[in-house]
């Protein structure tokens, strides 16, 4: 699908944000291992999601949809059955790394694949850890999906320091360790993401500078009966518009405000953005709060280190916003960014060159020469199958002197399928 995106004269209204797919994806696969009947309601419709649901399904987990509400009977840890066929995820990496954990802990038999953007991810930062705990896993060149899990005997419980700041690689070793008789310890420096941790009620202790999780069998898994919040990620492209456009005045409806999520929040009011928190409140164990945002001058920043894993998601768009502050911003230390569903440092460098930014793209990350109340210049692209990329490429659109183009643009529907429509809500 190719989208003709033309300059907006405002950005004017409120907008309900999607469903956050993270917590989506995490109350379907622990209310399947539950013993607990979970009602889970504004369930996303996104793919990604809907993906784990029919993974879940074919691994014996009965449930009924109904639109938005979704009612899954647990079938606790020892109740999953081996998949007949494949398990596909679709394009979700989370669904592959989570359920990787919980099959490999449950001793299923089973192989996972994904469709093509998936399937160039690599799976090597799973594998190893799931092997040192006596899983038999084997993968294409030992990297990448299709991986095939084999019936293998309990697993071994580890002591396991993430070499990088990963919520996917933290949440499989535990997903696994919860079927150990003994606990499995993750260890990470730099937090990332903390919603499996939190829903699964898994100790945590901070010493020093690291955080150290637990998880065991002895762990009982809660009910997850809970209403879904607005997914913060989706919310920045609307963080981004409403503080670079130069006539915007927005307000997100639910979006969930997690600390260890909010990183681009931080570092949008370092550079001086409007941005308003408003009847904050909690849905399940999350924290909620409506937004409001508008127009604003931008100074430039640096990211630091210690934002990179949980602003991860929302650099592309970040790139956007740097690109209108009033000087020379930076991203570092985000290698990550190169495999995700594309390159997504190559994918933002060229959409903003090809908009008339002075940008330099390193390695680890970006520079950006921003300029105040800037009109990018009309711009053609792909968004390589990318939503995030899609949606980023959009929102320069709403802000350029031209009708803007961009193919792949159907991407967006992976985490929010109702942008484009919500576009033409409050331009």
């Amino acid at each position: 699908m190719q989208k003709n995106v033309e300059p907006a004269s405002q950005l004017k209204g409120e907008l309900i944000i999607p469903p956050d797919k993270s917590i989506a994806h995490r109350a379907a696969m622990f209310s399947s291992i539950s013993d607990h009947t979970c009602l889970i309601s504004n369930f996303p419709s996104a793919r990604d999601p809907r993906s784990t649901l029919s993974c879940m399904h074919q691994l014996g987990v009965p449930m009924t949809v109904e639109q938005d509400k979704v009612e899954i009977i647990g079938v606790g840890r020892d109740g999953l059955k081996a998949p007949s066929s494949p398990l596909d995820c679709g394009n979700s990496g989370t669904t592959y790394r989570l359920l990787t954990g919980i099959l490999a802990g449950a001793g299923i038999s089973a192989e996972l694949i994904g469709d093509a953007s998936l399937s160039r991810r690599t799976m090597k930062r799973i594998i190893e850890p799931l092997r040192k705990m006596g899983a038999a896993l084997s993968a294409r060149d030992d990297a990448f999906p299709p991986v095939k899990i084999e019936k293998s005997m309990p697993l071994i419980p580890i002591r396991y320091e993430l070499p990088v700041a990963s919520a996917q690689v933290k949440s499989c070793v535990l997903l696994a360790g919860l079927f150990g008789e003994d606990r499995t310890e993750v260890i990470e420096r730099i937090p990332s993401r903390d919603h499996t941790e939190k829903m699964l009620g898994l100790e945590v202790k901070q010493r020093g500078d690291k955080r150290h999780i637990y998880a065991s069998l002895k762990d009982e898994v809660p009910s997850q009966s809970m209403r879904i919040p607005g997914d913060f990620s989706s919310a920045a492209f609307w963080l981004v518009a409403g503080c670079i456009h130069t006539d915007a005045e927005l307000t997100l409806r639910g979006v969930g405000i997690n600390p260890s999520r909010t990183a681009l929040l931080d570092i949008l009011k370092r550079m001086g953005a409007d941005i308003r928190l408003i009847d904050e409140r909690s849905e399940g164990k999350e924290p909620v709060a409506d937004i409001q945002v508008q127009t604003t001058n931008l100074i430039p920043t640096e990211v630091f280190a210690t934002e990179i894993p949980n602003a991860i998601d929302e650099l592309p768009i970040l790139a956007v916003a740097m690109a209108c502050a009033d000087g020379k911003s930076a991203i570092r230390n985000a290698s990550e960014l190169r495999h995700k569903e594309t390159d997504r440092i190559s994918a933002i460098s060229k959409i903003l060159r090809d908009a008339g930014v002075d940008i330099q793209e390193f390695e680890d990350g970006l520079e950006i020469q921003g300029e105040p109340g800037r009109s990018f210049s009309r711009f053609e692209c792909t968004s390589e199958d990318d939503h995030r990329i899609a949606m980023a490429a959009a929102v320069a659109g709403l802000c350029s002197d031209g009708d803007c183009i961009i193919d792949q643009a159907e991407a967006a529907a992976v985490s929010y399928p109702d942008f484009w429509s919500d576009i033409e809500r409050v331009r």
